[in-house]
């Protein structure tokens, strides 16, 4: 925390800040002396090391009691929740599911942004032997249905009013599926007389009061949950069909958190920022992985919108963020440098250029000299530390991004600000991570060694197999797409990529995505379009040319960066769509992809490209909701377009006029048309 926000309130042990209303339905002294007796006696009975969730959970109420667990910021307050607490709540809650009818081996939705109770469910439905199966909060109610055919869910957790409609219309869908809904924030809600509406609030204190009566009730909750239980059931992006439900058992978190931390990527009593989808694996991970088996102390934000104002005041000491996230933190950083005072914008060009020298060097294993690194030293005191301050990262000593590859230049910038910034390698079916950049050796192409309990090998195919505890059993009800990607202990990650002499792991793209031209070359789409995307000015790109003398591509511009950039030269534009067609934001663009071409190889050159009048959607279903391209659909949507690029005779500037369906929040449709630009390299 900075020092400024409330710290001496932050000691291990405090509940809340001095003066603050305590939240409601804190639970009593008589069940907190009712847990710690129960984690005392169980710690005399057992000293292995705890290999589930629940155990380490009570280990943690154990040995670090009033430490602080969780801080949630609610109207402006932190209130925090020490590790017993926590754990009462997650029996309490537990009990009172077992009740509602949740049963062992059935899976529990949880839908909605981050909050504690929601993190705290996912908990409970372990210690019944259920599982969480967590779904992104934007997903819309025609969409939900896919999600819910796994596990037989009666029971679904709801963070709001928006979520709680979309879990109603979903049971019109279903037959009454879920019979049971919980919901966080009973705003908008009183007046539905739906059965099995159930307020999360009423649901702990009930299953407080059965803990204290029923004795017995609460040893039992604790340590039902077996290591080779599942712990989650997440979902894969469904990039080319409908999403596989991805199970990881509590020893895959365990043993791949372990791992982390033996690499030295987590370790114990980290300040945590829980801000990430709660249906992403990486969150689930990193904060109810690495959150309780290595005692995090767990900051979540209010709402989305004051996540980043929330993040100054949390300063944690180990961040997380996408490509694109890390992107927009620099374009918000240059629009405040372009804005500042013409001292200020010297000194961080200045500075900044000394810096960025540096890190190339290093970046090399070149070492730079003593004038350099004072003069680096100076632009600390003068500048850097004020900006990773403003930025909330101020004790930030491990960054990560992960998913796709980030853009060499905000990668090298962050670095040379003095954040320690590296890539990790994973997916879902193996816990989120298999490889990541050690301190001293990070290479820009790629994401550094496999984690200690981790191999990697490269099969003839050019395919990345991974072996690990961490890897799951194999998806849930599908044997034949599990006996496609486990064979022989090995997970065919369907990543192509190739290990370098030092054991350095270099990811090409999806093996599924090589592709050849008509004259037979072989290109990953993916690896273009990420090169692509590395300009802060472009979102999305889409690149086609499988089987065709060229390649072209479908550019989405970064809306906030152009409209910046655009502003600021005096371009006037009242749209989207307006402005990605402006000759000049074209010109942009075209600057882009001549940069990438420099370093393909002259047969794999982007030849033509179009700027979309719209971003690539996941509700128009052109991408995942984690952002992965669905090449099928878009060759669909767009296929017109695609054929006028790669006709063979145009003019160098083209006309296509477009006519797209898109698909608005509330579900209507409605119909896109625009004249688009059609551009040449040439």
């Amino acid at each position: 925390m900075n020092a400024s926000v409330l710290s001496q309130n932050f000691g291990a042990g405090a509940s809340t800040h001095a003066g603050a209303r305590m939240p409601a339905g804190r639970c009593s002294p008589e069940l907190l002396k009712l847990v710690n007796e129960l984690v005392e006696r169980l710690s005399i009975e057992s000293s292995e090391e705890p290999s589930t969730l629940l155990a380490c959970l009570a280990h943690n109420a154990k040995h670090e009691g009033r430490r602080a667990a969780f801080r949630e910021r609610d109207r402006g307050i932190w209130h925090e929740w020490a590790w017993d607490e926590i754990l009462a709540d997650v029996l309490a809650l537990a009990a009172s599911l077992e009740q509602h009818g949740l049963n062992a081996n059935e899976a529990m939705l949880i839908i909605g942004d981050n909050r504690l109770r929601l993190y705290l469910s996912m908990l409970a439905a372990m210690s019944l032997r259920a599982w969480p199966a967590p779904v992104y909060s934007d997903v819309p109610p025609n969409e939900l249905l896919q999600y819910s055919q796994l596990g037989n869910p009666k029971v679904a957790i709801a963070e709001d009013q928006e979520q709680v409609d979309k879990l109603l219309e979903l049971r019109k869908q279903t037959g009454g599926r879920p019979q049971i809904i919980v919901y966080h924030d009973p705003r908008g809600l009183h007046a539905y007389t739906e059965p099995g509406l159930e307020s999360l609030v009423n649901l702990l204190e009930a299953g407080r009061a059965r803990l204290i009566n029923e004795v017995g009730l609460a040893h039992r909750l604790l340590t039902s949950a077996q290591p080779e239980d599942f712990a989650v059931l997440m979902h894969s992006s469904g990039t080319t069909g409908k999403p596989k439900g991805v199970p990881l058992t509590h020893l895959n978190i365990v043993r791949g958190v372990r791992n982390a931390q033996a690499a030295g990527s987590f370790t114990r009593h980290e300040t945590h920022y829980a801000y990430l989808p709660m249906a992403w694996v990486g969150d689930f991970v990193f904060t109810l992985g690495g959150g309780v088996v290595l005692a995090f102390t767990t900051h979540i934000p209010e709402r989305q919108e004051t996540i980043l104002h929330d993040l100054r005041e949390v300063a944690p000491t180990m961040y997380l963020a996408a490509p694109r996230a890390w992107d927009a933190m620099l374009t918000r950083l240059q629009v405040g440098i372009a804005e500042t005072t013409p001292l200020k914008r010297w000194l961080y060009g200045y500075f900044m250029a000394v810096a960025v020298k540096i890190e190339r060097d290093k970046l090399k294993g070149r070492s730079s000299g003593i004038a350099q690194r004072a003069m680096r030293a100076m632009g600390e005191v003068m500048i850097f530390a004020s900006i990773k301050d403003y930025l909330g990262l101020s004790h930030a000593k491990r960054a990560y991004t992960g998913g796709e590859a980030l853009g060499e230049d905000t990668f090298v910038t962050f670095r040379a600000l003095g954040i320690n910034l590296k890539q990790f390698y994973g997916q879902s079916e193996t816990a989120a991570m298999s490889a990541i950049q050690r301190d001293g050796n990070v290479k820009l192409h790629t994401v550094g060694q496999p984690l200690p309990g981790v191999e990697v090998r490269i099969a003839e195919s050019g395919e990345i197999l991974v072996r690990s505890d961490s890897v799951f059993p194999g998806y849930y009800e599908n044997p034949i797409a599990t006996a496609e990607v486990l064979k022989d202990g090995w997970l065919a990650t369907g990543d192509a990529g190739y290990l370098e002499p030092d054991g350095d792991l270099v990811v090409l793209g999806r093996v599924s995505e090589v592709v050849y031209t008509a004259s037979g070359e072989r290109f990953v789409p993916n690896y273009i379009e990420n090169r692509i995307k590395f300009s802060p000015y472009v979102r999305n790109a889409a690149v086609v040319g499988a089987g065709r003398e060229r390649l072209c591509a479908l550019v989405c511009i970064d809306f906030d960066s152009v409209g910046h950039w655009a502003e600021q030269r005096g371009f006037a534009y009242t749209s989207y769509a307006e402005l990605s067609q402006l000759p000049a934001v074209l010109d942009l663009l075209q600057d882009a992809i001549k940069h990438v071409n420099t370093v393909l190889k002259p047969e794999l050159r982007v030849n033509r490209f179009v700027s979309l009048p719209k971003d690539f959607d996941p509700d128009d279903g052109e991408i995942t909701r984690t952002r992965k391209l669905r090449r099928n659909v878009i060759e669909e949507r767009y296929g017109s377009l695609i054929e006028a690029l790669h006709a063979p005779n145009w003019e160098k500037q083209s006309l296509f006029d477009l006519d797209v369906r898109i698909t608005y929040e509330d579900g209507r449709t409605g119909l896109l048309q625009r004249s688009l630009n059609l551009r040449s390299m040439d």
